[in-house]
């Protein structure tokens, strides 16, 4: 049913989905209490609250594009996507010593993977939907062309590193919450947050070259402008240095469009087993 209904929606031209994404957004943050008290407090703790209204917005426009994204048929979504930078990822590829891509949830994160998996095959790491009805739209959709999926598992990870060490790109998403024992403390936006330390570890392992990406949504359904960055913060030794460095790239990016980051997501949750921060780590 789902399946359906998003197909039927891919029809629409994107300035559509993103007008009715955007009453979408208002209807969610007026019906919901506790989404509406998420992303308020979020995006005003990080210093970006007179981006609210279109933040607001913009998260609606993030689900109804996913239809497009999604079941539209590829060539006419990469119609409509501009490219920046990308001759410093094909000079990583031609280096062969693997890419990892770091894609926060900013902007279309989906469609960044899709237009890389059309210049090189690309493997990201994904976390399986809890409910069935959703893995053939997910999984299915995702998988296009030379985009492969690696379940966010320990064969999962293995995966990962195997494409690494044959010159291979992955993909992560850098501020998705961890499980119990694959991430450690360190400060987003000024307060503690529980942050994977695998993109550290795989390019401690592999050698491979962090490069930072996002997909800026243009106004008025016009696409999207995928923006390709270097890393260049120090990593440090411990993993809570190497993971407040990756956070702190990911502050850089929130910041240069800040109302599309996704603001209603649960950064700062307590995973299930995982002891809550004994002090704010700040920004160290």
């Amino acid at each position: 049913m789902l399946v359906t209904l998003f197909r039927l929606l891919s029809v629409l031209p994107l300035s559509a989905l993103h007008a009715l994404g955007s009453a979408l957004g208002w209807l969610v943050y007026i019906a919901s209490p506790s989404y509406r008290r998420r992303l308020k407090d979020n995006i005003v703790r990080a210093g970006f609250g007179d981006h609210l209204s279109s933040a607001i917005r913009e998260a609606g426009k993030n689900i109804l594009e996913l239809p497009f994204i999604w079941c539209a048929p590829q060539d006419r979504v990469l119609k409509s996507v501009r490219i920046e930078n990308w001759q410093l990822v094909q000079d990583a590829i031609d280096a062969k010593r693997g890419i990892v891509f770091l894609t926060p949830h900013l902007g279309c994160f989906e469609i960044t993977a899709q237009y890389v998996a059309t210049r090189t095959p690309l493997t990201v790491m994904y976390r399986p939907p809890r409910k069935d009805a959703l893995k053939p739209l997910i999984e299915g959709a995702r998988a296009r062309g030379d985009l492969r999926l690696a379940p966010a598992t320990l064969s999962g990870v293995r995966t990962l590193l195997k494409v690494l060490r044959s010159g291979g790109p992955i993909g992560v998403l850098p501020d998705q919450v961890p499980q119990n024992g694959e991430g450690v403390w360190a400060g987003f936006f000024g307060k503690p947050a529980y942050t994977m330390t695998l993109p550290a570890k795989m390019h401690q392992m592999s050698g491979a070259p962090i490069l930072l990406t996002y997909a800026e949504r243009m106004p008025r359904g016009a696409g999207f402008l995928i923006r390709f960055i270097p890393f260049d913060e120090p990593m440090g030794e411990t993993p809570e240095q190497q993971a407040r460095a990756i956070n702190a790239a990911m502050e850089k990016l929130i910041a240069r469009c800040p109302a599309q980051y996704f603001w209603s997501y649960n950064r700062y949750k307590v995973p299930e087993g995982v002891a809550a921060p004994s002090a704010p780590t700040g920004n160290k």
